[in-house]
């Protein structure tokens, strides 16, 4: 086995969490000798408390610490502790009441549970800590929006240690059987849908079963006609998702759902089933964030070559308040830092962070961060080459569909995303179904 295909192998986590689920974790449990309850500030040390299951993290912390991070490790000593289970919000929330956070841990899962810990003067202001320290700009402008967007304050209070574009994949070689171009707006990724039908091949590959893949189309297609702003208006009460112009977006996507552009039976597909259908040349377009970039680059699953996969962003919609440029983005499970625990060693350890995380969680872990990469593995696969340009070149992003939803909408919303995909439910039937779930809060 290849270096390439070993980090390829590893390169994406599993589907973001804060993008498509709520975290899962629970009871505490030291892997410091301490637990949860005692993780705050230590005296003269950099303490960290992470998730059991998430070792990319601590991984490349205690890479920096003996490498772009000694100066501070040595003057404060990293220390980590991490909490495994189903209760990792509520776990936050208790140890933020006792003033026990660590000077850096994982955000909340909620956006809703962040505000509060923003709001309580609880989470480091980083705007302000990067620009001191002069590394404001480590940061990759649509990692900075997508942060920044999640909590709506308009300043920064978490670090993108994952960067997730959505997207397009596409089968290159189908797309020039057919004839078709790769669309920049709506009407050409119907018209391409249609052509590719008409020659007997699935225009979409789509887990229609888990419901969240269609309800992004949706969401996409609110940003681009409506702009970026557009779910946070709902959020705020401003606007409803059953104004006539938030149901125009359920609408296109039902309509693709009706002309059987999903394929049969679509609300029977999975996750890993509607993979298949692309990686096996069963399908020619495939709407999925970057984490798949695992799958692409295994020779096992991808049976269409690594080199046959282009990526196009979710295409405006003529006459559109939004733009291409704004891309659908996740940051994962990104970090915060503790406003109480700043100090000078805390300090020192967010410059280096800032200047070397990118790097060498790229180099060792492979994973893609919101971190400026200085310098990239020479055999990186060529998808990773193609996400990593993308997102260097993205001035800004956007949210998914149920990002600022309440967990009850969340649920209805991708429970109902089959219907969508399969014909059986109107654009304005969703949306109803969906608002009043956000109503009953």
């Amino acid at each position: 086995m290849t270096t390439a295909t070993r980090r390829a192998r590893r390169l994406a986590p599993a589907i973001a969490l804060i993008g498509v689920g709520a975290l899962a974790l629970s009871a505490c449990s030291g892997s410091s000798g301490g637990s949860g309850s005692e993780s705050g500030a230590g005296d003269g040390e950099f303490t960290y408390l992470g998730q059991t299951e998430n070792t990319t993290i601590i991984t490349t912390l205690e890479t920096l610490a003996g490498d772009q991070c000694k100066a501070a490790a040595d003057a404060a000593p990293l220390k980590s502790d991490d909490i495994s289970g189903t209760q990792w919000d509520q776990q936050l929330q208790l140890l933020a009441s006792q003033d026990g956070l660590s000077d850096m841990q994982m955000a909340a899962g909620t956006p809703a549970l962040m505000s509060e810990f923003i709001d309580g003067g609880k989470v480091l202001d980083l705007s302000k800590a990067l620009d001191d320290l002069g590394v404001s700009d480590r940061l990759v402008p649509a990692a900075e929006s997508t942060v920044k967007a999640l909590y709506g304050d308009g300043a920064l209070y978490a670090l993108p240690t994952e960067f997730n574009i959505e997207g397009f994949w596409y089968n290159k070689e189908l797309l020039e059987a057919n004839d078709v171009e790769v669309p920049e707006t709506w009407d050409d990724l119907v018209e391409a849908a249609s052509t590719l039908s008409d020659a007997g091949v699935q225009p979409f590959a789509t887990a229609g079963k888990d419901g969240w893949p269609v309800t992004r189309l949706v969401g996409d297609y609110i940003f681009r006609t409506l702009g970026p702003d557009a779910l946070q208006k709902v959020a705020d009460g401003d606007a409803k998702l059953t104004d006539p112009e938030y149901v125009e977006a359920a609408d296109a996507v039902a309509e693709l759902g009706k002309a059987g552009y999903f394929g049969d039976a679509v609300g029977s597909i999975d996750y890993n089933a509607s993979m298949n259908l692309f990686l096996s040349g069963k399908a020619a377009f495939y709407y999925m964030g970057s984490w798949v970039l695992a799958n692409f680059n295994d020779e096992a699953q991808n049976q269409i070559g690594a080199d046959n996969i282009g990526f196009a962003r979710f295409p405006e919609v003529e006459g559109g308040a939004g733009s291409i440029d704004q891309i659908p983005a996740n940051v994962g499970i990104p970090v915060m830092l503790a406003e109480k625990n700043y100090d000078d060693e805390s300090a020192a350890w967010l410059k280096c962070i800032a200047e070397g995380y990118g790097d060498t969680a790229l180099n060792d872990s492979g994973v893609v961060s919101g971190f400026v990469v200085d310098n990239p593995p020479s055999d990186l696969p060529p998808t990773t080459q193609m996400v990593q340009e993308e997102i260097a070149n993205a001035p800004s992003s956007v949210l998914w569909f149920e990002a600022l939803f309440t967990p009850k909408a969340t649920g209805i919303s991708q429970n109902n995303g089959a219907g969508l995909a399969n014909g059986s439910l109107s654009g304005e039937e969703f949306m109803k179904l969906v608002q009043a779930a956000n109503d009953e809060g």
